[in-house]
């Protein structure tokens, strides 16, 4: 539920909605319902549950809960956050044009040209930033606006607003991925968004321990179909990681309240270093899009991009000197990450088109953890100093 409707504020609601205690035992905690199948009473006479594909009471409680905490009517999740975006992929059909980001993740890339323009769907790619670009790019056949907003790995901010407004005009779908700032400091659906999509991998889950998707939305017609095409493809997560995320859930509050604080302190300190030619963070006031972010969102999260000067070299050896940023893909757990992006998370990106929208061989991508950040700043200085 939207929530201006709603009696209860997001800390709250993460640690509730969806969460009753069981009615059984009373246990307060939503229990793992490891089960593939229910028994019935009569002949197709059971109590909501059929077949544990379709339904499950504890990924139930999960969907549930990130409607609750996106503002949207209807929660969807999936196996990973591929299969999320897959899903909304298959809302369309061949030969539908979709506009989507230049600067989007690479696995996201991939699926796009690799599995869906073989299927009949067509992409054109532009800097989502300018929305002129996109309105140049929509033809007769176009059925999407898809965004990353901050975009992976370069930050870019997208107006959402303006996308949503636009997107509405022409009346083709508008998806958001908003893994990156997560509901707690960004809510798309406020701006227009029809699909908004998560890694609950990454700071809904917040552990590194569980791999999910989820797709939430407050059009009927929407949730039917997804609704649908969750149960027919069979993307879905087990119980025990749909428990996971919920319990990532409760302390998400507190969690991206200490990540968006220690990367601000961070990218102040990176931005002032010899060795780095250049700090991308939506919450420094050099960031091109630091006015728009900081109206449409309540905080800039905890990735941060940087250039280091020089070649590959010094990209390297900052990646590798560091003790206790892990050298790792993915982002938003409760450990700080440290990849190189065109080595790593973007590699299937090809090279022609990494250099051409900046993803160069001297680019650095941290995440940022809730570790101490005393800690953090002396082993950035420490790696710092090996290049």
């Amino acid at each position: 539920m939207p929530e201006s409707a709603s009696p209860m504020r997001f800390e709250t609601r993460a640690i509730h909605d969806g969460q009753d205690p069981d009615p059984t035992t009373g246990a307060i905690i939503v229990p793992v319902f490891q089960t593939a199948t229910y028994v019935q009473d009569g002949v197709a006479q059971h109590k909501g549950y059929e077949y544990a594909r379709t339904q499950n009471p504890t990924r139930g409680a999960l969907e549930t809960a990130l409607a609750s905490l996106e503002g949207a009517e209807y929660g969807f999740c999936f196996a990973s956050g591929m299969a999320a975006i897959s899903a909304c992929m298959h809302l369309l059909k061949s030969g539908d044009h979709v506009v989507a980001s230049d600067d989007l993740y690479g696995g996201t890339y991939r699926v796009f040209e690799q599995v869906f323009r073989g299927g009949g769907l067509d992409f054109t790619y532009v800097d989502a930033a300018d929305i002129d670009q996109v309105q140049g790019a929509l033809r007769d056949n176009t059925r999407m606006i898809w965004v990353e907003t901050p975009t992976n790995p370069l930050l870019k901010v997208v107006d959402l607003a303006a996308m949503g407004v636009l997107a509405a005009d022409r009346k083709i779908l508008f998806g958001v991925d908003n893994t990156f700032l997560s509901p707690f400091f960004q809510t798309p659906v406020e701006f227009g968004a029809d699909l908004i999509v998560h890694s609950t991998t990454k700071f809904l889950g917040g552990h590194s321990d569980v791999v999910g998707g989820a797709v939430v939305t407050s059009r009927d017609d929407l949730a039917d179909r997804l609704g649908f095409i969750q149960n027919a493809v069979g993307a879905v997560p087990g119980p025990w990681d749909s428990w996971l995320v919920l319990r990532g859930l409760k302390t998400l509050a507190v969690g991206m309240d200490r990540h968006g604080h220690n990367a601000q302190v961070l990218a102040e300190f990176l931005e002032q270093h010899p060795s780095v030619e250049r700090v991308l963070y939506p919450g420094l006031a050099s960031h091109p899009q630091h006015e728009l972010a900081s109206r449409q969102a309540r905080g800039h999260g905890a990735l941060i991009s940087l250039y280091i000067k020089g070649d590959v070299a010094g990209a390297r050896r900052l990646a590798e000197a560091t003790r206790v940023f892990a050298l790792a893909e993915s982002l938003g757990g409760v450990e700080s990450l440290i990849e190189h992006p065109g080595l790593m998370t973007h590699a299937s990106v090809p090279e022609e088109i990494r250099r051409e929208k900046g993803l160069t061989d001297n680019l650095v991508r941290l995440s940022v953890g809730i570790e101490h950040i005393d800690d953090l700043l002396d082993d950035l200085k420490q790696a710092l100093a090996t290049i």
